[in-house]
């Protein structure tokens, strides 16, 4: 029986059971939100990690891509970007490789993370097709669903699939009213596949073979945001909630036959619109699992889109959103390098967190209590050690010039607000 399957029938696992001891919830409020489709445990039953528990009630969580390409293929500069996600707080990591031995990347991959692991099987089961075709359009539905199972084998825990790109839907954005049409690239891949053979989306058609395969493995379907917007002059416009829509209606199937579900959202969204965009989701898809890219907030902030992903995820938190996708400085220029992966992790982290503390997660407090009480001691190794970058602090600290009250920054010196108002108050 899949984790759902379990769930209905009142049977508390032990893997449910870790999951609600690590989050501090009830184990059987949990167990009635997988049942649900409201909670979903990342979990290939292949893989021995640590059990990955997202949704309603929850932490939220961050995931950070990762992934060669055609032009730069290093396997061991992406085990060296696992571990920096790793240290550094993610929750999942993401292969997204397009370049290389891909098997052999993946299965690097998901035999030295500790994490739950998600990929994007459209990409491989395309680039298979150019090398055995010769184009990308020729690849057949049964290459697909062949690689798709694959993943699962090699012990993927979830998979995007673009399965809400459909025949109508890429019709209608032939009216050229989108500024970007289509600006994911499995979501592009999808739809030129479809053009090219005037057929239905294999994952949209044939959707019971998804489910069939994610049932073999208890295997997360992650339902793709193929039409997200890719500049806020598109943000949530018809093309997005039709395929919101769509893929909402294919959660409900997947739930009631066993399937656990994310749905993957936007993209690049103003502030304003943010709480639209996640009350909407929460809607149309019964509080399913929301897994937002940022959103960004802003299509001008290149170099600095971590920056611009973190505001905008913190938003997106606070209004329900569950599962952040890091953005790094790197995005929209090149294939991130380590320092880009550490700086959106920690970005993406602070979001999330954020988030959590609006949401009145206990934990978060507890974390930002024991700073407020550090930092009223002049504690400064505990406030290093709650820091999200500690090396970082500890480096910056050890820079200031020599002090006569080493107890102090640099910055105030003698004149340190917290020094002169405890000094104030014990007079008093």
């Amino acid at each position: 029986m899949t984790r759902i399957q379990m769930a209905k029938k009142g049977i508390i696992t032990d893997e449910v059971k870790e999951v609600a001891q690590e989050e501090e919830v009830s184990p059987e409020e949990l167990s009635k939100n997988i049942a649900e489709g409201r909670v979903v445990i990342t979990r290939n039953i292949l893989r021995k990690i640590k059990p990955l528990g997202i949704g309603k009630g929850l932490r939220t969580k961050i995931n950070a891509n990762l992934g060669t390409s055609k032009d730069k293929v290093d396997i061991e500069e992406e085990l060296e970007k696992l571990r920096i996600a790793v240290l550094y707080g993610a929750d999942a990591v993401m292969d997204l490789s397009t370049g290389g031995a891909l098997k052999e990347v993946r299965k690097t991959i998901i035999e030295k993370s500790p994490l739950s692991v998600g990929t994007v099987p459209i990409y491989e089961a395309s680039i298979k097709a150019q090398e055995k075709y010769g184009s990308i359009v020729k690849m057949s539905v049964d290459d697909l669903f062949r690689v798709i199972e694959e993943h699962a084998q090699d012990g993927v825990d979830f998979i995007t699939v673009h399965c809400g790109v459909t025949m109508k839907i890429v019709e209608m954005l032939k009216s050229g009213e989108r500024i970007l049409p289509i600006v994911s690239r499995g979501g592009s891949i999808i739809a030129n596949w479809i053009c090219h053979n005037g057929k239905e989306n294999p994952l949209y058609e044939y959707f019971d073979r998804l489910i069939e395969i994610a049932k073999k493995y208890d295997l997360t379907l992650s339902l793709g945001d193929g039409l997200r917007p890719g500049c806020l002059l598109d943000a949530t416009d018809k093309y997005q909630i039709l395929e919101l829509i769509t893929i909402g209606k294919l959660k409900e199937i997947a739930v009631s036959e066993g399937i656990q579900c994310i749905i993957e959202g936007p993209g690049h969204l103003p502030l304003h619109h943010i709480e639209t965009n996640i009350k909407l989701q929460k809607s149309i898809c019964k509080e399913a699992p929301f897994y937002v890219l940022g959103p960004l907030v802003t299509d001008s902030a290149m170099g600095y889109d971590h920056i611009a992903s973190a505001i905008g995820g913190a938003l997106a938190g606070m209004y329900g959103a569950d599962f952040l996708c890091y953005v790094t400085p790197s995005e929209h220029i090149r294939l991130p390098d380590k320092e880009d992966v550490k700086e959106g992790v920690i970005a993406s982290k602070i979001a999330a967190h954020a988030a959590d503390l609006a949401k009145g997660y206990q934990k978060a407090w507890n974390r930002d209590m024991e700073m407020a009480y550090a930092r009223r001691d002049f504690d400064w190794q505990k406030q290093i050690n709650l820091s999200f970058d500690r090396e970082k602090v500890k480096a910056m600290r050890a820079e200031r010039p020599p002090l006569e009250d080493e107890k102090v920054c640099s910055m105030c010196g003698e004149f340190c607000a917290i020094k002169v108002s405890k000094k104030v108050i014990k007079e008093d």
